[in-house]
């Protein structure tokens, strides 16, 4: 068994949904659906039920993921002391400033225990550059959120959060359960400064051109909301100051949280941490 096909197989039976994991996979559904189908055939039995309800595990393909789990951390492990015993011994990683995410955190706490002799340099930046330094060659590898132009990046998606709209909490709308863009028309918002990625930009303000201040960190949006009344956006389960409320925005789309690194580069440091944080961001 190819490890290449191992690892469709692993993406299938987490996601238990084809089409999810061929968009994890970056590839389309039918060549995917084939090799398991291949796979299946090589080991002779069935390892998925597949029906309209969804996809389920049979015992074979239970007992075939622990092997399979297990196959490719090793593999994992491999490459890794290769790349550090021919050098390749630092990675830095970029955090769109948020590194207290818990996902974050339990990946910190995996990564070192896997590979203690790596040294992990952490570049936080501010929520003008959604790639991290990634294009300026700041970084290797960035833990962020979409959208932004992906062009000359692989993007690989960690989880969607859902957002909600950052309110003062004497603003009457922060009172209601649950809010819609259109209940949002004509307020104030904060924008990002002139030359911000436009897809970054547009989805941050609910895809309208809006008016209010421009700011560049997290604190900044914070602030001025506090101070101005300004509507914000935030990824629902994020603390914020008891002066402020945050009502779930159910017409925006959720916020896609990302591992981002340069087409082409096979560095196996970054194909470890993105293999150690889909497990780690979906805990």
């Amino acid at each position: 068994m190819e490890l290449r096909t191992l690892r469709y197989f692993v993406a299938v039976a987490e996601e238990l949904h084809f089409g999810r994991a061929a968009a994890r996979l970056h590839m389309s559904q039918p060549p995917l659906s084939r090799a398991i189908r291949q796979l299946e055939s090589d080991v002779g039995a069935t390892l998925l039920h597949r029906s309209p309800a969804g996809v389920t595990l049979t015992a074979a393909g239970a007992a075939l993921l622990d092997e399979a789990r297990a196959l490719l951390d090793q593999a994992d492990r491999v490459r890794v002391r290769v790349a550090t015993a021919a050098g390749a011994t630092t990675l830095t990683v970029g955090f769109l400033g948020d590194s207290t995410d818990r996902g974050a955190r339990r990946l910190a706490d995996a990564y070192r225990g896997r590979h203690p002799g790596v040294e992990v340099r952490v570049r936080e930046t501010d929520l003008t550059d959604p790639t991290c330094g990634l294009r300026a060659g700041l970084v290797d590898v960035a833990l962020t959120r979409g959208p932004f132009d992906e062009t000359g990046l692989t993007v690989h998606e960690l989880r969607a959060d859902p957002v909600g709209a950052v309110l003062r909490a004497d603003d009457p709308l922060a009172r209601r359960d649950r809010l819609t863009l259109s209940d949002l028309a004509g307020r104030r918002w904060f924008r990002f400064p002139a030359g911000t990625d436009p897809l970054w930009q547009a989805y941050w303000n609910g895809g309208e051109r809006r008016e209010g201040p421009v700011v560049r960190g997290v604190q900044e949006c914070v602030q001025a909301v506090l101070w101005n009344g300004t509507v914000g956006m935030t990824p629902l389960g994020h603390e914020m100051p008891e002066e402020l409320a945050v009502v779930p925005v159910v017409d925006m789309a959720p916020s896609r949280v990302l591992a981002v690194w340069q087409e082409g580069d096979r560095n196996p440091l970054i194909g470890s941490l993105v293999g150690i944080a889909t497990a780690a961001y979906r805990a």
